[in-house]
């Protein structure tokens, strides 16, 4: 589990193609000290696990679903990642709940100054939209951000020049693909909503207007 709050930007080292997935190699000035064998690291917002490490470096695989799920598949050696080891029980919680498990790409349609902060919309699958709710929390390539405003399945955001010092989004230019996640107690009220439908093959489609109004949920 982590909190979106970036400690490191490392920098892809290699990439090597093993059996069809993909081992990564991230070089980082993380204190490494304290990883241990099967510890989590999310980047840019995908949780892995390191299977070796040295000093400032450290390597994972990636399987094809994570392949198929994130933006990974389209990294280049030297592209700038944001780093965040798992949280502690004594982590001071400064973002929100993030368990580094992707749920889309998103891409990256307006950029512009706003003030000393950057202005950015992303444009969100729609199959996630209805994840999303102003003021409320979204994780972009590992990163913790409160939406300002929606449209749709478009979200503004605004970061301001800390997050910029410490992060990579002066990567993100009109067109960037970049990876969700949506607020997991999001995901976990749906299912509850659904109760004894959440055992069907396709429980999301039972999730209507309706079914929230004949609920109690809608007025």
């Amino acid at each position: 589990m982590f909190t979106g709050i970036i400690e490191s930007l490392g920098k892809v080292q290699s990439l090597q193609s093993v059996g069809g997935d993909v081992r990564l190699r991230i070089q980082t000035d993380l204190d490494m000290s304290d990883v241990n064998l099967g510890d989590s690291i999310a980047t840019n917002g995908i949780c892995l696990t390191v299977i070796e490490w040295g000093e400032n470096w450290y390597a994972a695989d990636v399987s094809r679903e994570s392949l198929n799920r994130t933006t990974l598949g389209q990294w280049k050696v030297g592209q700038p990642v944001n780093v965040e080891k798992a949280m502690l029980p004594t982590t001071r919680f400064g973002g929100h709940i993030v368990s580094g498990h992707v749920d889309a790409v998103g891409e990256i349609t307006l950029v512009r100054e706003d003030a000393r902060s950057v202005y950015y919309e992303v444009t969100a699958p729609k199959e996630i939209a209805k994840y999303l709710a102003e003021k409320g929390s979204i994780t972009v390539d590992g990163i913790s951000l409160t939406i300002n405003h929606l449209r749709g399945n478009i979200l503004s955001l605004n970061l301001i020049p800390h997050t910029a010092e410490r992060t990579n989004i002066s990567t993100w230019k009109t067109g960037s693909k970049v990876n969700l996640e949506v607020d997991v107690l999001a995901r976990y009220i749906e299912r509850l909503l659904l109760g004894d439908k959440a055992a069907e093959q396709k429980p999301e489609s039972s999730i209507s207007m309706a079914f929230l109004a004949e609920n109690g949920f809608l007025k």
